[in-house]
């Protein structure tokens, strides 16, 4: 696999103390703007842009094998902005690590190690051939999984998120798939008061870990 080149002075300076090699990196002002966008391809790099080596995945199944682990799973989350934000948010909580379909699923590209504020150097992200399966495999492990649905009735307070969890978040606009939604054990959602229908896939995980933390603090 071919290197990676990342962006941003945080998912840098995160890549530099994580797992990944980082094999050169470029700053302004001693490098132009113009070359650090091309070398980039983004006008996001903040005068800091990095060679790394590729983004290396975990081992799903040993993801499963953490004491009292939280986990999240995202079925078909399409947009790198999305799975980094999640990313950001579930490394901060303390979770486990995040799985993710191998097909029509965002991946840990430079976008996402930006989004992610770096957090992906120090989160275990998984890939899996198969969510519905991978699911079944928590299950079987112990674990309980609980999905996110805007139509769900039960609020994730009511719900005991102390012991190995999965929390699974559906892709954007379409939601959980109905194969993923019944591989759960009960789906939840957060209460709105709005006038809008739901929340952007990442404030929904964010509120869904922090109340699993708080619940185990």
């Amino acid at each position: 696999m071919a290197n990676q080149v990342i962006y941003g002075r945080r998912p840098v300076a995160e890549a530099e103390r994580g797992r990944r090699r980082v094999h050169r990196v470029w700053r302004s002002p001693e490098t132009p703007a113009e070359e650090l966008e091309r070398l980039c391809g983004s006008p996001d790099h903040q005068g800091v842009v990095a060679e790394v080596d590729p983004y290396p995945y975990a081992d799903p199944a040993a993801l499963l094998r953490g004491e009292d682990p939280l986990l999240v799973a995202l079925d078909q989350v399409q947009d790198p902005r999305n799975l980094g934000a999640i990313c950001r948010s579930a490394e901060v909580a303390g979770a486990g690590g995040v799985v993710v379909p191998e097909r029509r699923a965002a991946a840990v590209t430079p976008a996402a190690c930006k989004a992610s504020a770096g957090a992906v150097e120090h989160l275990a992200v998984a890939h899996v051939r198969n969510l519905t399966d991978w699911l079944g495999e928590a299950k079987a492990a112990g674990f309980w999984i609980w999905g996110a649905d805007a139509q769900a009735d039960s609020p994730p307070w009511s719900t005991d998120l102390t012991g190995p969890t999965v929390l699974v978040l559906g892709g954007e606009g379409k939601g959980l798939r109905p194969r993923v939604a019944g591989a759960c054990d009960g789906l939840l959602s957060l209460p709105r008061l709005g006038r809008i229908e739901s929340l952007n896939v990442s404030a929904a995980a964010t509120a869904l870990l922090f109340e699993a933390l708080r619940q185990r603090s």
